[in-house]
Parts: C-alpha cells; structure tokens; sequence
C-alpha cells in the first residue's frame, strides 16, 4: 500500500486545486476520494478567499480510468452496504459540482470513463487536452451510463448521447468538444500556464479563450447523419434493425459492439437516456440511483467485471443472454421508486 494520498487539496492564490493522484491505477475514484472531496467542496464554496475550483490529475495516462469497480464488485458480492453508499455519495457530489456556486474548471488530460466523468463533465468549464480519452463504457460490464449521463448524454447534438452511451465509444478530444463533452482545447503542455493565469487572478473564462487552440474536424461529426438516422430508433431492437439494413462498416461494426454489451444494460441506458432529456439534473441522479440498486443486485455487473477485470476473458455470460429475453416489464421494474430509499439532496 501507498502512503501517498489518493486526493490532494491545496489552496494557490485564489484557486482551490484538487489534485487526483492515484496515477499508477489511472486515478481510479475510490470511496475514501468522495468522502474528501465533498466536504472540501463545500469549504471552498463559503470561503471568500477562493475565487474558482481546478481539479486535475497526477501522471500523464489519466484523468480519470472512473470508479474502482474491483472493490465495488468485491463488496457486492459480499453484500456489503458500501456500495450503495459509495454510490449514494458519489451522485451527491456530482451534484454539488454541477450545482456549484463557483467556477469549476476540469482539466482533462488521459483517459477519462465512468466515475472521472462524474467529476470532470459535471463542472462549469472543461478544458480537454489531445492526451483526452472519453468513455461511458458501462453497458459492457453490466451497468448504464451514470454520473450524470442520464441528464448530459441525451444534451449532445442529434443522437450522439444515445449512441455513446450504448456502444461505449470513446472520443478524442475533437470529438469531446463537438459533443459538448468539453469546452475547449488547451494542450497538455498549457495546461500548467493556464493554472497559472488562474492563480494569477485572471478570470476564468478570459484565461482558458487565452490558452484556447484550434482543433481539427471532429470525426464524430462527419458521422452525425447515419448516428442520427440510427440512433433515433424508437428501441435498442429498432436501432439494430436499422445499423442491419445500412449494411456499411461503419454500421456493421456499431451493430455488432452494441450486440457484445449486457442486453439488459442496454435495453434500461435506452430507457435512462430518453427519459433523462425531460428531466432536470437532480432527477436524473435519482434516477440513477433507482439503477444502480437494481444493477447491484443482479448478475450482470459482476459478471462483467469477472470478464473484463479480473479473468479477463472478454466472454461475459449476460443474464438475460439476448434482447429478445429482456421483458418491458424487467425493465420497468429497475426504474421504480426506491420509496424511502430515493436518493436525496441536503
């Protein structure tokens, strides 16, 4: 074990930096990071010496890799409450950031999947560098695009929300940027200069348009009319059947990785998408939170990560097997109210 802490905080000029530093398991989001950075989030916010928040991360692999699914699949299995409290506290949070009174500038650099985007995406300014790569790869390992995605996702241009989330495709940071993953692009050799304009006292929005560059064309974007034309299928079969008929690569290749995911995961991130563009962003986390007890009390989020984590055999055996096997009636079950165990905001 490290003796290094997991999360660093310290104060530079006006700027409260957050420092993720776990960079030998690509920052990985543990239960002890959430439970510091919370409160200090909420010091910050009441503290007139502190003019804006940055978060960044140790090591050049990562932001962020998302949360530390090994020990939550251990605890599961061992009916440990920690998971749903982790959970609890880790939806609260990203709240407290979207919500936050202050600026809030991410600086993603490296990987970034699940968890990290709970605490990157969620901020009032993300700046990407071409070091980024972005992710909601959930549906592979049995679960649904969390940490705020049911509310960000289904916000991205046409269907581009509806197709990352169930395929799992990951972004470069043109794309990002051209999905309204972030903001801008600042690169990663700027991005200590651009800190610097903030500690400075340089407000936040005229320093990050200062170190702001060009980017190329998004890919993404050459590709909006055949995701849209797919993608806004009224059901994850409909999608298919559509990818089918188009018969070219592209389609070919989307229609066999949604095919390799949790047939229930995707059936319940359609569902989850589509209903979190009417909602506002606490009760998307609500409804997250309704998911995520009824995705750890089933099998396929432990049997995802025995096949991606910790076998490695990339062969997970879903339950249900196949689409077909899913009933409206399974699905609509995972999105009940919790009753008194609803997610709540103080």
């Amino acid at each position: 074990m490290s003796d290094e802490p997991e999360i660093l905080f310290e104060q530079r000029g006006p700027i409260g930096l957050v420092t993720l530093n776990r960079p030998k398991v690509l920052n990985a989001l543990t239960y002890n990071m959430v439970k510091q950075l919370h409160p200090q989030l909420v010091e910050w916010a009441e503290d007139d010496a502190i003019s804006a928040v940055v978060i960044q991360a140790a090591g050049e692999k990562a932001f962020c890799a998302g949360g530390d699914i090994r020990v939550l699949h251990d605890q599961g299995k061992a009916g440990s409450p920690e998971v749903i409290n982790f959970y609890r506290d880790e939806y609260r949070l990203n709240r407290t950031i979207k919500r936050y009174p202050k600026p809030y500038v991410a600086l993603m650099s490296g990987i970034n999947m699940g968890g990290g985007v709970g605490v990157s995406v969620n901020g009032s300014h993300r700046v990407a560098s071409e070091r980024l790569t972005f992710a909601m790869p959930e549906t592979g390992i049995g679960l649904f695009p969390d940490v705020g995605g049911t509310y960000f996702l289904p916000r991205c241009p046409g269907e581009v929300g509806m197709y990352l989330g169930l395929t799992g495709a990951r972004l470069k940071v043109a794309d990002a940027v051209y999905a309204g993953i972030a903001d801008a692009f600042v690169p990663a050799d700027r991005h200590e200069a651009l800190l610097a304009r903030f500690v400075e006292g340089e407000a936040v929005d005229a320093a990050i348009a200062a170190e702001t560059q060009a980017i190329e064309d998004a890919p993404l974007a050459e590709l909006q009319g055949q995701i849209d034309a797919a993608f806004s299928a009224e059901s994850v079969d409909a999608i298919l059947q559509r990818l089918d008929a188009d018969g070219g690569e592209w389609a070919t290749k989307t229609a066999e990785t949604i095919r390799s995911k949790s047939p229930l995961s995707t059936r319940v991130a359609y569902g989850q998408i589509r209903a979190g563009a009417e909602l506002d962003f606490e009760d998307c986390m609500s409804l997250e939170f309704r998911l995520t007890n009824r995705f750890m009390a089933a099998p396929d989020f432990y049997e995802g990560v025995r096949a991606v984590v910790i076998d490695k055999d990339q062969a997970p055996k879903w339950q249900p097997a196949s689409l077909d096997a899913v009933t409206d009636e399974q699905v609509a079950g995972y999105f009940a109210s919790l009753g008194e165990n609803e997610l709540t905001f103080d």
